[in-house]
């Protein structure tokens, strides 16, 4: 079998809610789609993201120079196609853009490799696990105020879901006074997670986390710039608080840095921008090897495949987004997260909905 086509469109889709952060608002999400096309009729399907910029960058990284290499290869051999197109674009790689493409790409592969064999991804990639708990960040953004926040965490954890992020950046004893509120109104069981979204200097997180300690933080989530692993380090031996990262590093490489220098306490590693699901999946079996937890930063509806199918899978984030381009939801019952049993990557895409939304009704296709 060959790959014979490739079609590539973007949509943008609009968060459901305002969301903002210590140091920025999350204004769309630009969502490159690819469709590979076998000769023999087998179709895979992928996709990445961006929040705002970039979206136009990662499809016509694609349609130049990513998806012309894929005509006449053996979809089969995704590690060779992914290594192929990984050195093709080594003087834009490590980065986004070039990570968000071959996510796009990367995870077609698989969904074509699970039709194949008529698994869904989470057995095909592994089958540790069955479900997961949810926490949810949609209630938490830093705009929200204090009695909105802790009205969203007792919904959720009426729901049944294990915890509730949110973010801080605000003055440090305002940050308190708002995990203070919080902890008395979910009670010891209910878990808290903070996110800093990169915004401190290393002084100010060492001074936040003493802060933070004794609301018993399930984790601090990017409290440094992701570049500043030598600032993670100071930080980790200077706190009990888990330190959380990964959604914001590109390679297998940062992350076994990250872990061998013990600078991360819980990985949060990120389907497409890791580059898809094959790197995705090296980075989780890594983390086992350091016995530290996975916790995929968004990109709910395939990172609950993903968690789920190796051993160090703990949470999945709840954020949803994907609901106008599907026909039918993630499971969830009792707040955990079930992965889809049909195969494939387990999202049901409404085709209808996402031609209406393409991004100047464009879909491009490289033969």
């Amino acid at each position: 079998m060959k790959i014979d086509r490739v079609e590539i469109m973007m949509v943008d889709l609009l968060p459901q809610v305002v969301r903002t952060d210590a140091i920025q608002s999350f204004v769309s999400q630009e969502t490159p789609i690819v469709r590979i096309f076998a000769d023999d009729g087998a179709i895979g399907v992928g996709y990445s993201y961006t929040i705002g910029t970039g979206g136009h960058a990662v499809v016509d990284l694609i349609v130049r120079h990513l998806a012309p290499r894929l005509i006449g290869r053996d979809p089969q051999a995704i590690e060779a196609i992914w290594r192929d197109l990984f050195f093709h674009t080594h003087a834009t790689a490590i980065g986004p853009i070039t990570a968000l493409a071959m996510a796009a790409i990367d995870t077609a592969l698989w969904d074509m490799k699970c039709h194949r064999s008529a698994r869904p991804l989470h057995v095909e990639a592994g089958g540790a696990q069955a479900s997961l708990p949810l926490y949810s960040t949609e209630g938490g953004w830093l705009h929200i105020a204090t009695e909105a926040l802790v009205a969203d965490a007792l919904a959720v954890q009426a729901k049944g879901f294990g915890g509730a992020k949110i973010k801080v950046g605000r003055a440090p004893r305002e940050d308190v006074r708002r995990l203070e509120a919080l902890r008395a109104a979910v009670g010891d069981d209910f878990e808290l997670m903070v996110d800093a979204n990169q915004a401190f200097m290393v002084d100010d997180a060492i001074r936040r986390a003493r802060l933070y300690e004794p609301f018993d933080l399930a984790w601090l989530e990017e409290p440094l710039p992701a570049e500043d692993m030598g600032g993670h380090v100071r930080l980790c031996r200077g706190t009990t608080l888990p330190v959380a990262v990964g959604e914001s590093l590109y390679s297998l490489q940062h992350f076994r840095e990250y872990l061998q220098h013990g600078a991360a306490s819980i990985v949060q590693v990120d389907v497409a921008r890791i580059g898809g699901i094959t790197p995705w999946l090296k980075v989780a079996h890594l983390a086992e090897a350091f016995n530290v937890a996975v916790c995929p930063h968004f990109l709910m509806e395939l990172h609950v495949a993903l968690a789920c199918a190796t051993p160090q899978g703990r949470w999945i984030e709840y954020i949803p987004q994907l609901a106008p381009l599907t026909r039918s939801d993630m499971r969830i019952e009792n707040g955990r997260a079930f992965p889809s049993d049909t195969p494939g990557l387990g999202i049901d895409w409404d085709w209808a909905a996402i031609a209406r939304r393409r991004v100047d009704d464009v879909t491009h296709t490289v033969r």
